[in-house]
Protein backbone atom coordinates (compact mmCIF):
# COMPACT_ATOMS: atom_id res chain seq x y z
CA UNK A 1 0.00 0.00 0.00
CA UNK A 2 1.45 3.38 -0.64
CA UNK A 3 1.44 5.86 1.70
CA UNK A 4 1.30 9.84 1.12
CA UNK A 5 3.34 12.09 1.80
CA UNK A 6 3.00 13.57 5.42
CA UNK A 7 0.65 16.79 5.33
CA UNK A 8 2.78 18.72 8.03
CA UNK A 9 6.10 18.17 6.35
CA UNK A 10 4.46 18.41 3.01
CA UNK A 11 2.74 21.71 3.99
CA UNK A 12 5.81 23.27 5.07
CA UNK A 13 7.51 23.05 2.23
CA UNK A 14 4.83 24.21 -0.43
CA UNK A 15 4.24 27.05 1.68
CA UNK A 16 7.93 27.53 2.95
CA UNK A 17 7.91 31.02 1.04
CA UNK A 18 4.50 32.09 2.15
CA UNK A 19 4.97 35.57 0.84
CA UNK A 20 5.44 34.17 -3.32
CA UNK A 21 3.31 35.92 -4.68
CA UNK A 22 4.06 32.50 -7.35
CA UNK A 23 2.24 30.35 -4.97
CA UNK A 24 0.11 27.91 -6.39
CA UNK A 25 -2.82 28.06 -4.92
CA UNK A 26 -5.28 30.10 -6.52
CA UNK A 27 -6.67 31.33 -3.32
CA UNK A 28 -3.89 32.45 -2.75
CA UNK A 29 -3.26 34.39 -5.96
CA UNK A 30 -5.88 36.64 -5.03
CA UNK A 31 -5.20 39.54 -2.92
CA UNK A 32 -7.71 41.32 -1.09
CA UNK A 33 -7.87 44.82 -1.06
CA UNK A 34 -8.99 46.77 2.08
CA UNK A 35 -12.85 46.37 2.67
CA UNK A 36 -13.02 50.76 2.34
CA UNK A 37 -10.97 50.97 -1.03
CA UNK A 38 -13.29 47.75 -1.95
CA UNK A 39 -16.67 49.30 -1.14
CA UNK A 40 -15.62 52.73 -2.84
CA UNK A 41 -14.55 50.51 -5.96
CA UNK A 42 -17.60 49.06 -6.28
CA UNK A 43 -19.79 52.31 -6.09
CA UNK A 44 -17.85 53.87 -8.85
CA UNK A 45 -19.42 52.05 -11.52
CA UNK A 46 -19.24 54.42 -14.59
CA UNK A 47 -15.72 53.65 -14.10
CA UNK A 48 -15.82 50.22 -14.25
CA UNK A 49 -14.24 47.88 -16.37
CA UNK A 50 -16.00 45.84 -19.17
CA UNK A 51 -15.54 42.60 -18.64
CA UNK A 52 -15.80 41.15 -22.54
CA UNK A 53 -16.05 37.63 -21.72
CA UNK A 54 -15.61 35.68 -18.94
CA UNK A 55 -12.21 34.77 -17.32
CA UNK A 56 -11.04 31.46 -17.54
CA UNK A 57 -9.85 30.11 -14.68
CA UNK A 58 -6.43 29.90 -13.85
CA UNK A 59 -4.98 26.60 -12.35
CA UNK A 60 -2.02 25.19 -10.62
CA UNK A 61 0.68 23.01 -13.09
CA UNK A 62 -0.34 19.88 -13.30
CA UNK A 63 2.77 18.14 -12.36
CA UNK A 64 3.98 14.00 -11.57
CA UNK A 65 6.85 11.91 -9.99
CA UNK A 66 7.68 8.68 -9.68
CA UNK A 67 8.52 5.90 -6.90
CA UNK A 68 8.98 2.40 -6.59
CA UNK A 69 6.74 1.40 -9.77
CA UNK A 70 4.20 4.13 -8.74
CA UNK A 71 3.44 7.08 -10.33
CA UNK A 72 1.82 10.56 -8.64
CA UNK A 73 0.18 13.47 -9.60
CA UNK A 74 0.44 16.58 -8.15
CA UNK A 75 -0.68 20.52 -8.50
CA UNK A 76 2.61 22.36 -8.38
CA UNK A 77 3.57 21.05 -4.88
CA UNK A 78 4.61 17.47 -3.56
CA UNK A 79 0.75 17.23 -2.00
CA UNK A 80 -0.32 13.57 -4.08
CA UNK A 81 -3.27 14.17 -5.84
CA UNK A 82 -4.00 10.88 -6.88
CA UNK A 83 -1.77 7.36 -7.90
CA UNK A 84 -1.16 4.51 -9.83
CA UNK A 85 0.85 1.61 -9.84
CA UNK A 86 2.54 1.21 -13.53
CA UNK A 87 1.96 -2.43 -13.20
CA UNK A 88 -1.39 -2.97 -12.32
CA UNK A 89 -3.31 0.85 -13.89
CA UNK A 90 -6.84 -0.39 -12.97
CA UNK A 91 -6.26 -1.37 -9.40
CA UNK A 92 -7.09 1.80 -6.99
CA UNK A 93 -3.72 2.21 -5.24
CA UNK A 94 -4.33 4.68 -2.61
CA UNK A 95 -6.21 3.43 1.01
CA UNK A 96 -8.54 6.51 0.97
CA UNK A 97 -9.26 5.80 -2.53
CA UNK A 98 -10.23 2.24 -2.03
CA UNK A 99 -12.58 3.22 1.00
CA UNK A 100 -14.39 6.06 -1.61
CA UNK A 101 -15.69 2.61 -2.86
CA UNK A 102 -17.31 1.81 0.79
CA UNK A 103 -20.75 2.97 -0.95
CA UNK A 104 -20.84 -0.99 -2.52
CA UNK A 105 -21.34 -2.35 1.10
CA UNK A 106 -24.48 -0.63 0.86
CA UNK A 107 -26.00 -0.83 -2.77
CA UNK A 108 -26.06 -2.83 -5.72
CA UNK A 109 -24.43 -1.31 -8.73
CA UNK A 110 -26.42 1.55 -9.53
CA UNK A 111 -27.22 2.89 -13.05
CA UNK A 112 -25.28 6.18 -12.69
CA UNK A 113 -22.12 6.61 -10.48
CA UNK A 114 -20.24 10.08 -10.91
CA UNK A 115 -16.86 11.55 -9.13
CA UNK A 116 -16.60 14.95 -8.40
CA UNK A 117 -12.67 15.66 -9.09
CA UNK A 118 -10.89 13.52 -11.62
CA UNK A 119 -7.17 13.17 -9.91
CA UNK A 120 -5.30 10.28 -11.46
CA UNK A 121 -9.10 8.83 -12.37
CA UNK A 122 -8.66 5.87 -10.47
CA UNK A 123 -12.48 5.43 -8.96
CA UNK A 124 -13.37 6.49 -12.52
CA UNK A 125 -11.15 3.95 -14.60
CA UNK A 126 -11.94 1.62 -11.70
CA UNK A 127 -16.22 1.57 -11.86
CA UNK A 128 -15.52 1.84 -16.03
CA UNK A 129 -14.60 -1.40 -16.07
CA UNK A 130 -15.82 -3.21 -13.12
CA UNK A 131 -19.21 -2.13 -12.55
CA UNK A 132 -21.23 -2.85 -15.28
CA UNK A 133 -23.90 -1.74 -17.04
CA UNK A 134 -23.54 1.41 -14.70
CA UNK A 135 -22.81 4.85 -16.63
CA UNK A 136 -19.70 6.28 -15.37
CA UNK A 137 -19.29 9.96 -15.26
CA UNK A 138 -16.47 12.04 -14.20
CA UNK A 139 -16.70 16.23 -13.38
CA UNK A 140 -13.16 17.87 -13.69
CA UNK A 141 -13.04 21.70 -14.14
CA UNK A 142 -9.35 21.93 -14.77
CA UNK A 143 -8.64 20.28 -18.51
CA UNK A 144 -5.24 20.14 -17.82
CA UNK A 145 -6.19 17.34 -15.40
CA UNK A 146 -8.12 15.16 -17.94
CA UNK A 147 -5.26 15.49 -20.63
CA UNK A 148 -2.96 14.40 -17.58
CA UNK A 149 -5.58 11.30 -16.96
CA UNK A 150 -5.66 10.44 -20.03
CA UNK A 151 -1.84 10.59 -21.26
CA UNK A 152 -0.48 9.53 -18.51
CA UNK A 153 -2.56 7.41 -15.95
CA UNK A 154 -4.60 5.35 -18.63
CA UNK A 155 -7.47 6.54 -18.89
CA UNK A 156 -9.71 5.55 -21.26
CA UNK A 157 -11.43 8.05 -24.10
CA UNK A 158 -15.36 8.38 -23.60
CA UNK A 159 -17.67 6.06 -24.66
CA UNK A 160 -21.26 4.83 -24.59
CA UNK A 161 -20.72 4.10 -20.75
CA UNK A 162 -18.02 6.86 -19.64
CA UNK A 163 -18.37 10.52 -19.98
CA UNK A 164 -15.63 12.68 -18.70
CA UNK A 165 -17.14 16.64 -18.42
CA UNK A 166 -14.96 19.81 -17.89
CA UNK A 167 -17.66 21.40 -15.75
CA UNK A 168 -17.21 23.10 -11.81
CA UNK A 169 -18.71 20.63 -9.72
CA UNK A 170 -20.43 23.35 -7.82
CA UNK A 171 -22.55 23.72 -11.97
CA UNK A 172 -23.04 20.14 -12.22
CA UNK A 173 -24.97 19.36 -8.16
CA UNK A 174 -27.03 22.85 -8.97
CA UNK A 175 -28.12 21.06 -12.31
CA UNK A 176 -32.23 20.23 -11.43
CA UNK A 177 -31.63 17.55 -14.79
CA UNK A 178 -28.97 15.89 -12.28
CA UNK A 179 -31.57 15.83 -9.11
CA UNK A 180 -32.72 12.01 -8.16
CA UNK A 181 -30.46 10.65 -10.68
CA UNK A 182 -27.55 9.38 -8.80
CA UNK A 183 -26.63 6.03 -7.38
CA UNK A 184 -23.05 6.58 -6.06
CA UNK A 185 -21.68 9.90 -6.05
CA UNK A 186 -17.55 10.31 -4.96
CA UNK A 187 -16.20 13.80 -4.15
CA UNK A 188 -13.26 14.55 -4.12
CA UNK A 189 -12.20 18.13 -5.01
CA UNK A 190 -9.20 19.82 -3.84
CA UNK A 191 -7.03 22.48 -5.35
CA UNK A 192 -3.27 22.59 -4.96
CA UNK A 193 -2.76 23.33 -1.03
CA UNK A 194 -4.86 20.21 -0.02
CA UNK A 195 -5.89 21.72 3.13
CA UNK A 196 -9.63 21.17 2.74
CA UNK A 197 -12.25 20.46 0.04
CA UNK A 198 -12.81 23.83 -2.15
CA UNK A 199 -16.43 23.04 -1.83
CA UNK A 200 -18.11 22.87 1.80
CA UNK A 201 -20.91 24.96 2.19
CA UNK A 202 -24.66 23.46 3.64
CA UNK A 203 -25.98 24.77 0.29
CA UNK A 204 -23.63 22.40 -1.89
CA UNK A 205 -24.04 19.01 0.31
CA UNK A 206 -27.57 20.00 -0.08
CA UNK A 207 -27.55 19.82 -3.74
CA UNK A 208 -25.13 16.51 -3.52
CA UNK A 209 -27.57 15.09 -1.27
CA UNK A 210 -30.53 16.31 -4.25
CA UNK A 211 -28.63 14.60 -6.97
CA UNK A 212 -28.84 11.21 -5.07
CA UNK A 213 -31.40 8.68 -5.75
CA UNK A 214 -33.56 7.55 -3.15
CA UNK A 215 -31.40 4.87 -1.80
CA UNK A 216 -28.47 7.04 -2.69
CA UNK A 217 -24.88 7.14 -1.07
CA UNK A 218 -22.40 10.06 -1.11
CA UNK A 219 -18.51 9.27 -0.48
CA UNK A 220 -16.35 12.63 0.55
CA UNK A 221 -12.79 12.92 1.11
CA UNK A 222 -11.71 14.97 3.80
CA UNK A 223 -8.39 15.23 6.04
CA UNK A 224 -9.16 14.24 9.87
CA UNK A 225 -6.42 16.27 11.45
CA UNK A 226 -6.94 19.65 9.49
CA UNK A 227 -9.83 22.14 10.90
CA UNK A 228 -12.06 21.39 8.02
CA UNK A 229 -12.76 18.16 8.81
CA UNK A 230 -15.42 19.97 11.80
CA UNK A 231 -16.32 22.41 9.56
CA UNK A 232 -17.73 19.46 6.71
CA UNK A 233 -19.40 17.07 9.23
CA UNK A 234 -20.93 19.48 10.97
CA UNK A 235 -22.64 21.32 6.85
CA UNK A 236 -23.01 17.33 5.82
CA UNK A 237 -24.64 16.67 8.78
CA UNK A 238 -26.98 19.75 8.32
CA UNK A 239 -27.55 18.74 4.55
CA UNK A 240 -28.36 15.46 5.32
CA UNK A 241 -30.19 15.22 8.89
CA UNK A 242 -27.14 13.71 10.95
CA UNK A 243 -27.02 10.73 7.92
CA UNK A 244 -23.31 10.61 7.99
CA UNK A 245 -20.61 8.91 9.31
CA UNK A 246 -17.29 8.88 8.52
CA UNK A 247 -14.55 6.07 8.59
CA UNK A 248 -11.29 6.00 10.46
CA UNK A 249 -8.30 8.07 9.69
CA UNK A 250 -5.53 6.99 6.61
CA UNK A 251 -2.47 7.96 5.36
CA UNK A 252 -1.69 10.87 8.09
CA UNK A 253 -5.14 12.70 8.43
CA UNK A 254 -7.23 11.64 5.19
CA UNK A 255 -10.52 10.20 6.12
CA UNK A 256 -13.19 9.38 3.99
CA UNK A 257 -17.42 9.98 4.78
CA UNK A 258 -20.45 8.78 4.02
CA UNK A 259 -23.77 10.15 3.03
CA UNK A 260 -27.20 8.41 3.34
CA UNK A 261 -30.31 9.71 1.29
CA UNK A 262 -33.30 8.11 1.41
CA UNK A 263 -35.28 6.04 4.55
CA UNK A 264 -33.17 4.77 7.55
CA UNK A 265 -30.82 2.22 7.06
CA UNK A 266 -30.60 -0.67 9.05
CA UNK A 267 -28.54 -3.97 8.00
CA UNK A 268 -26.46 -6.74 10.13
CA UNK A 269 -22.99 -6.87 10.09
CA UNK A 270 -23.61 -10.40 9.38
CA UNK A 271 -25.13 -9.01 5.94
CA UNK A 272 -21.79 -6.38 5.78
CA UNK A 273 -19.55 -8.88 5.94
CA UNK A 274 -21.20 -11.32 3.33
CA UNK A 275 -21.47 -8.47 1.13
CA UNK A 276 -17.56 -7.49 2.22
CA UNK A 277 -16.58 -11.23 1.30
CA UNK A 278 -18.16 -10.65 -2.10
CA UNK A 279 -16.42 -7.60 -2.81
CA UNK A 280 -12.86 -8.81 -1.80
CA UNK A 281 -13.61 -11.87 -4.84
CA UNK A 282 -14.57 -10.22 -7.02
CA UNK A 283 -13.10 -7.04 -7.64
CA UNK A 284 -10.24 -7.01 -5.29
CA UNK A 285 -11.44 -4.42 -2.54
CA UNK A 286 -10.66 -4.31 0.61
CA UNK A 287 -14.41 -4.53 2.19
CA UNK A 288 -13.50 -6.48 4.98
CA UNK A 289 -11.62 -3.35 6.58
CA UNK A 290 -14.52 -1.07 6.23
CA UNK A 291 -16.68 -2.56 7.92
CA UNK A 292 -14.43 -3.15 10.77
CA UNK A 293 -14.21 0.82 10.15
CA UNK A 294 -17.73 1.24 10.45
CA UNK A 295 -18.10 -0.46 13.84
CA UNK A 296 -15.43 1.12 15.09
CA UNK A 297 -16.75 4.76 13.98
CA UNK A 298 -20.52 4.36 14.89
CA UNK A 299 -19.69 2.95 18.03
CA UNK A 300 -22.96 0.43 17.40
CA UNK A 301 -21.82 -2.62 19.69
CA UNK A 302 -24.52 -4.25 18.50
CA UNK A 303 -25.49 -6.73 15.49
CA UNK A 304 -26.81 -4.23 12.95
CA UNK A 305 -25.50 -1.05 11.65
CA UNK A 306 -27.81 1.51 11.56
CA UNK A 307 -27.72 4.99 10.24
Amino acid sequence: MTTLIKRASAEARAFKQSGDATQSSETAKVTKRPRRAAAAAADDLDNAPVIEAPRKPRFAPVTFSEESGVRYLHFGTEWVQGAMRLSKPLHIELEYAQQMMAWLLFLATPERIVQLGLGAAALTKFAHRYLRPAKVEAIELNPAVVVAARTMFELPYDDARLSVRELDAWDFVQDRANYGTIGALQIDVYDATARGPVLDSVAFYRAVRACLTDAGVATINLFGDHPSFVRNMKRLNEAFDGRVIALPEVHEGNRVALAFSGPALEVTYEALEKRARLLESKLGLPAHQWVKALRESSGQNGATFSI
